[in-house]
């Protein structure tokens, strides 16, 4: 009969343990229902050979994906499908997350908020690594070469003039040019003298441009050539005045205002990185202070053949499962999800869920301790009554 007993009292504590571990499992979850990329986990109950009670035999991760919401940070990415970001220590560990909660550092590599663990990509020239933009976080200054004049020349008006008109040189330093016009008459063609001065006020292209009876310019005559020197280094820029027999650019028609301006198509200072995002390839795009845009790295993904066997290291960071090797590829390919650029995966966790398992926990853990309870009092009883009767 006690043999009976103690079976019980085994089993009972066997069921308390088991009911902790599963309780610590769910608040766990709880805890992190508001980490990005968290993935929760369920306790697995088995029961021990030989009716000797239960026991957790193990955890499994529930790989649903998390909802996805909108950031206000540039650099904020969440993945749409499969997929892992890869993440790497100062000792060269990696790690896998399906939180994209990155940061650039102060040397230009993306890291996680959390830990500052470097994430892996791909370079614009395809080599595997750390996603790193140092390279990329300034522009060069280009020197301007063109200028297009655009708008009309109404003879009504015999002289006119565009004054600041902004070019670069190859280092990125700036300079205010100024077109004055002068209307000379039709010779077979309306002409105007032009005269393009610096800051300084010295000449530094000069020459004639004409227009056809229809206002368009006529074929030689549309380009002004400039020879700027800034910095002892002299500098070519073409002034074009529309194109050729059509009446597009600059044009000369007399009915019409005069309501000529400047457009530079290209030069700049040193110019920084003014934002950058993520597209749906995972693809860092850079904007520049100047407008310009250009693509830089891309984030790189990792799958596993089951994703539930992912080791936890701490809240939404992993290590690979036990015996299985990681698929490394580019988001939007193959068996990779895309990428949502501004934006986190939230926790998957199911609150009401997380609840009410705790409460069958708790019930179950209530039970197990009155059987705990009970086995000890028959076991007194037990005892007493062999005492008596000796």
């Amino acid at each position: 009969m006690s043999g009976g007993i103690m079976q019980a009292l085994y089993n009972s504590v066997s069921g308390l343990f088991g009911f902790s571990q599963s309780l610590d499992t769910i608040s766990n979850n709880i805890s992190n229902m508001n980490t990005p990329g968290f993935r929760g986990s369920d306790s697995f109950f088995e029961n021990v050979m030989d009716d000797d009670g239960t026991k957790i035999a193990g955890t499994g991760q529930d790989t649903t994906e998390g909802q996805i919401e909108q950031t206000s940070t540039d650099t904020d990415v969440a993945i749409q499908g499969d997929g892992l970001f890869m993440l790497k220590d100062s000792e060269g560990n990696l790690y896998y997350t399906r939180s994209g909660q990155f940061e650039f550092n102060s040397s230009g590599q993306l890291v996680d908020s959390a830990n500052q663990y470097l994430v892996q990509g791909y370079s614009p020239t395809g080599s595997f690594g750390n996603i790193d933009i140092s390279s990329l976080k300034t522009l060069p200054a280009q020197a301007t070469t063109t200028v297009n004049m655009v708008g009309n020349l109404s003879t009504a008006q015999t002289t006119d003039s565009v004054s600041d008109v902004t070019v670069y040189d190859s280092q990125g330093n700036s300079q205010a040019l100024t077109v004055a016009l002068s209307y000379t008459g039709k010779t077979g063609e309306n002409t105007w003298a032009v005269t393009i001065t610096n800051s300084s006020g010295t000449t530094v292209g000069s020459g004639t441009i004409g227009f056809n009876g229809d206002g368009s310019p006529a074929t030689g005559s549309n380009t002004i050539a400039v020879t700027n020197t800034s910095g002892g280094t002299a500098q070519s820029i073409a002034f074009n005045f529309g194109t050729p027999n059509a009446l597009s650019g600059a044009t000369s028609v007399s009915g019409s205002a005069t309501s000529l301006t400047a457009q530079v198509q290209n030069g700049h200072g040193v110019v920084g990185v003014s934002s950058e995002s993520f597209d749906t390839n995972g693809i860092l795009q850079l904007t520049y202070g100047d407008g310009e845009t250009k693509a830089g790295p891309q984030l790189a993904l990792a799958t596993f053949a089951d994703e539930s066997d992912l080791q936890t290291i701490q809240g939404n960071l992993y290590l690979p499962p036990q015996n299985q090797t990681a698929q490394i590829g580019r988001p939007g390919t193959s068996a990779f999800g895309t990428i949502d650029g501004s934006s986190l995966e939230m926790s998957n966790v199911d609150l009401t869920q997380e609840l009410a398992d705790m409460i069958v926990i708790q019930r179950g853990y209530q039970a197990s301790s009155r059987v705990m309870t009970i086995s000890g009092d028959m076991l007194q009883q037990l005892y007493d009554s062999t005492q008596s009767g000796g």
